[in-house]
């Protein structure tokens, strides 16, 4: 199947979604067709030039990292924000030093990092 037109794309890709919905598992003929939509999908994607999602963030110096260039801040610009030294900031984002209560508060009200984000990084 090959997809060249807009169209073409939404059509396959509502029709991949069906099936995934449905389920292929023990249906050689589903199972086929599964495969060869989501090359096709592929295929017309690659054409596209579409960029790649970015990975998100895993640990909370990355999802910090990602806060402060998403604002456009210099690191000792954002060190200023959560009212933290300019080093601790930089231990903080290497690794080499935890967060403490009051600057996980800070990254939860100032850069919008997800409590639930912080706990589970911190």
């Amino acid at each position: 199947m090959v997809l060249q037109t807009p169209t073409d794309y939404r059509i396959a890709l509502r029709r991949l979604d069906a099936l995934a919905t449905a389920g292929v598992e023990g249906n050689a003929a589903l199972e086929a067709e599964f495969r060869e939509l989501i090359m096709s999908i592929d295929t017309y994607e690659s054409k596209l030039g579409l960029l790649p999602i970015p990975n998100l963030p895993t640990s909370l110096a990355e999802m910090i990292e990602l806060k402060r260039q998403q604002m456009r801040l210099k690191q000792k610009d954002l060190a200023q924000l959560l009212e933290v030294p300019a080093g601790r900031l930089s231990q903080i984002l290497s690794g080499k030093r935890r967060v403490s209560l009051d600057l996980a508060k800070r990254l939860y009200e100032r850069l919008g990092i997800p409590s639930d984000f912080i706990l589970k990084n911190a």
